[in-house]
């Protein structure tokens, strides 16, 4: 294998990252993004109440030491505001872990294999997609019960197919390009082909879906707490607080604003880095195409 026919696509992966860095909207992303998680993982330490003391009566704005007032059973919200990110957030980020490794790893064997392989992938992918992803998520986890790693395992196959589809997509453009026919004329195994050779070209395009599947993973876990299949009732949990106490919006706002604030801004920050990864890597195929 020639050396400039694998450091030509190398080389033209690292802008891209480091136009991303580069950009506002990525760095205000990574900002709300590590503010959202630092409240998650430190919030339990640094509350002022436990998360089910009851500290006034409910939907007080006057009870002592209740920063946001309290909720329908008079917990202090800012405590279980602090208590509650933890299962959204881990939840979250382990399903669109695992959603993106099942995702690239059927997207790159379908893509270099192409054939039947291919047709039985993206034909099982596509029977997934044909399911709204909250109706997946709900109809299995109300036949199983809402276990964590349940919920971690559901959303994560619910991601898996629209990553599978990118991936598969990259794959079979860069299959026939120069340094990977070198790779297969030098007898290089085929699952070195595929993450030695091809993955690391995907680079950009992969974070960018990361980011998006992340914030669909937010707003997805956020939704089952809403529903009520959060895996401990009594435990804090942002979704399942504002519907424990959405018919008091105009009693006790806080009690529904302060973790619908909390979600929005995950989210937010989440988007704003896939979206910063998505233009400098569309930035760099245009100046690339440009001056070719």
């Amino acid at each position: 294998m020639t050396t400039a026919a694998l450091d030509v696509p190398v080389r033209a992966r690292r802008p891209r990252l480091r136009g991303a860095l580069a950009s506002v909207r990525t760095w205000v992303g990574i900002l709300l993004t590590a503010l959202v998680t630092a409240i998650a993982f430190l919030g339990p330490f640094l509350s002022p109440h436990g998360e089910n003391d009851i500290v006034g009566a409910p939907y007080s704005d006057s009870a002592p030491g209740a920063l946001l007032g309290t909720d329908y059973l008079g917990q202090d919200v800012w405590s279980r505001l602090l208590a509650g990110g933890n299962w959204v957030v881990v939840t979250a980020v382990l399903a669109t872990l695992l959603g993106m490794v099942l995702g690239v790893a059927a997207g790159l064997v379908a893509g270099y294999a192409r054939g039947w392989v291919d047709e039985v992938v993206m034909r099982v992918c596509d029977v997934v997609l044909a399911f709204p992803q909250i109706v997946l998520v709900l109809v299995l986890l109300s036949v199983a019960g809402p276990e964590r790693w349940l919920v971690v395992v559901v959303v994560g196959v619910s991601h898996a197919p629209r990553v599978a589809r990118l991936t598969r997509g990259m794959t079979t453009g860069l299959a026939t390009r120069e340094f990977v026919q070198s790779a297969e004329a030098l007898g290089e195994k085929r699952s070195r082909i595929l993450f030695a050779e091809l993955l690391p070209n995907m680079t950009a395009p992969l974070l960018a879906e990361l980011g998006l599947r992340l914030t669909y993973s937010v707003g997805l876990v956020a939704s089952i707490g809403f529903l009520g299949f959060a895996s401990d009732p009594s435990a804090a949990d942002w979704g399942l607080m504002i519907n424990e106490n959405r018919l008091a919006l105009a009693v006790q706002p806080w009690a529904i604003l302060a973790p619908v604030l909390a979600i929005a801004v995950l989210a937010l920050g989440t988007n704003l880095i896939a979206d910063g990864i998505a233009r400098s890597a569309a930035g760099a195929d245009l100046s690339k195409g440009a001056s070719s």
